[in-house]
């Protein structure tokens, strides 16, 4: 594309813009020295004495680019065993199956990204995905500093990640209330797309608290049209004083590798809530109050007796949740927590798993054409008790690098499994375990573990420390039992 071009060859273009103004025989510095000693009565050249009018965002910009950093990481990536890939053939396995098989081949994949650096202690926000799986991440700052960063911890759900490196003189950002942040407000995007360097990028804030999207688990993006490109993930989305009011996250592109207007950004204060839960627990404990939520919309508003299609519609009642126990019903919709107006499921959602578990709310909702006060003792949600932030149990383990939670009711009918199953729900496999070479899968539903039953997070991670050199898992995938060897 021309665009590639022109950044590789600057030079080159210079000098064909110089030429179509008729200076190519001088080049721009003797151009600007003729003109000066001989200026023609018709033109106006600006006074060098005379400072430059600011009527942009330079000084912003200044403020905020050191606190931006370049993140690049890697991982191992590893091909499974079988089929007709490019790995080198293992001369036993070509004289046993002949040469259609080949050998599992491990592959380094490189990734960038940016990140923002919150503490002078050297704290730094950045995205999930820019970290995830990472064997090495290494941070380079805007003074061009580079230093291997530690992985503090990770929150899958919203796409949030710490990291931390050892280093001095760091100037962190300000973080700004990013439930300040209004439709219509300036909006900076700072990072390093493509690799090409530290960027700033204009626009404005497009909407906010925007969910649904199926991106993340947990979803309430500041959406702004100013460009976010790859490499942007991470980075820094701030107004018009510099301050922080996002984490770059994601763009539609519709196939397209740039920008098309549409960016997302994790409020800086979701962002700030998840950090300050890793720092504090080493992973992110959310509340959990056991329903399943819908939008209300007119037509159900209508069905359902309200005037006007407000608050969330509970769908479900998970059997022996907090919203069970609290006599949450089927088709009641809550209008307001702690007395503050419920607008749709996602808020709802959103809002009870930041608060605490254990914490005790009061709901408003509407039954059977009546509004009636509900007080809720909340719980902690199943299966935020990942076994580690990063992913891993104890290393050397057989099961090492399988991350795993607790299995819900919503869980279990979106995974297909039945209502009645027990087990832990596969979340992510360590492309650099040995479970990365086995036929496990994130989705899968462990059941057991060497025969002996698996009902939670702790059970997997009891059995875990326990690990054989084979160990024999039964998993449920989609309904169905299968055994899985790691």
């Amino acid at each position: 594309m021309n665009a590639k071009r022109i950044f590789r060859h600057p030079t080159t273009v210079a000098v064909a813009l110089v030429g179509a103004m008729g200076l190519a025989a001088f080049g721009a510095a003797s151009a600007r020295r003729l003109l000066t000693a001989n200026p023609p009565a018709s033109l106006r050249l600006a006074d060098p004495h005379e400072p430059p009018a600011r009527t942009g965002f330079a000084a912003v910009v200044k403020k905020a680019l050191p606190s931006v950093v370049n993140i690049s990481s890697s991982k191992v990536v590893r091909e499974p065993a079988g089929g007709s890939g490019d790995g080198q053939m293992d001369p036993l396995f070509e004289q046993l199956f002949g040469g259609g098989y080949r050998a599992p081949r491990a592959s380094r994949e490189q990734s960038l990204g940016s990140g923002v650096i919150v503490s002078p202690e050297g704290y730094i926000l950045t995205n999930n995905h820019v970290v995830d799986g990472a064997t090495q991440v290494r941070v380079t700052l805007s003074d061009k500093r580079e230093f291997q960063a530690s992985i503090v911890g990770r929150d899958p759900k919203t796409d949030v990640a710490v990291l931390k490196i050892a280093a001095s003189d760091l100037l962190p950002i300000v973080i700004a209330d990013s439930a300040k942040v209004q439709v219509g407000d300036y909006a900076l995007a700072i990072g390093d797309p493509f690799g090409v360097g530290q960027t700033v990028t204009m626009g404005i804030i497009s909407a906010t608290q925007r969910g649904n999207l199926g991106i993340e688990d947990y979803e309430d993006f500041i959406q702004t049209d100013a460009p976010i490109n790859p490499g942007n993930s991470g980075g820094a989305l701030v107004n018009e004083r510099g301050e922080l009011i996002g984490i770059n996250t994601a763009i539609i592109s519709h196939g397209s590798e740039g920008s098309q207007g549409i960016g997302f950004a994790v409020p800086a204060n979701l962002a700030r809530q998840v950090m300050d839960e890793i720092l504090k627990n080493g992973r992110v404990v959310r509340a959990y109050l056991g329903i399943v939520p819908q939008d209300v919309t007119p037509a159900i508003a209508k069905a359902f007796g309200e005037k006007d299609p407000r608050g969330a519609l509970v769908g479900d009642v998970s059997e022996g949740s907090p919203a069970q126990k609290s006599g949450i019903q089927k088709g009641d919709i809550v209008l307001e927590v702690n007395g503050q107006p419920v607008t749709d499921s996602n808020q709802l959602r959103m809002g009870i798993s930041m608060m605490q578990p254990q914490a005790t709310v009061r709901l408003k909702v509407f039954r059977d054409g009546a509004e009636r006060d509900v007080t809720v003792q909340l719980a902690e949600l199943p299966g935020s008790r990942e076994r580690a932030s990063n992913g891993k149990s104890k290393p050397g383990d057989p099961l090492d690098g399988i991350s795993v939670e607790d299995l819900d009711a919503a869980s279990a009918r979106q995974l297909g499994v039945g209502p009645n199953t027990s087990g832990v729900v596969v979340t992510d496999i360590d492309p650099s375990s040995p479970a990365a070479d086995s036929d496990l899968r994130p989705g899968d539903v462990i059941v057991q573990v060497n025969r002996q039953a698996v009902n939670n997070a702790s059970d997997f991670e009891r059995a875990a420390r326990k690990s054989e050199a084979d160990n024999l898992l039964l998993v449920n995938r989609h309904g169905s039992t299968m055994y899985v060897t790691v």
